[in-house]
């Protein structure tokens, strides 16, 4: 009789029908599923000693770096609140909510 799972399976990596699939990963900012480009952001810049890392779409990361600067990120540090305050990123952060999770657009540059 042979194995139902194989010690050498190829396939080990891939996701069993039996299995249930994972659930969606929430980008940090939005809290909208993320789609299937997943943006690995450091919330403290890594410049500034930032270690930890969050799942976000790549437009609210663009969003959050054409916003703030590197002091400005550690000073906020894990905290979204404090982002959300922001009133342009709460402007996009409205905007975006009802887009698909891939979407993309061009983001304004930094004003300084």
């Amino acid at each position: 009789m042979a194995r139902k799972n194989s010690k050498y399976d190829p396939y080990d990596h891939l996701p069993r029908e039996d299995e249930a699939p994972a659930a969606p990963t929430l980008c940090w900012l939005c809290g909208r599923p993320t789609g299937k480009t997943i943006v690995w952001h450091h919330p403290v810049p890594k410049s500034r000693g930032g270690r930890d890392v969050v799942p976000m779409h790549s437009i609210c990361q663009q969003t959050l770096i054409a916003n703030f600067t590197n002091s400005e990120l550690q000073r906020h540090g894990m905290e979204v609140a404090g982002l959300l305050d922001n009133p342009n990123v709460r402007k996009f952060v409205d905007w975006v909510a009802n887009k698909d999770p891939d979407f993309t657009a061009t983001i304004t540059k930094k004003q300084r």
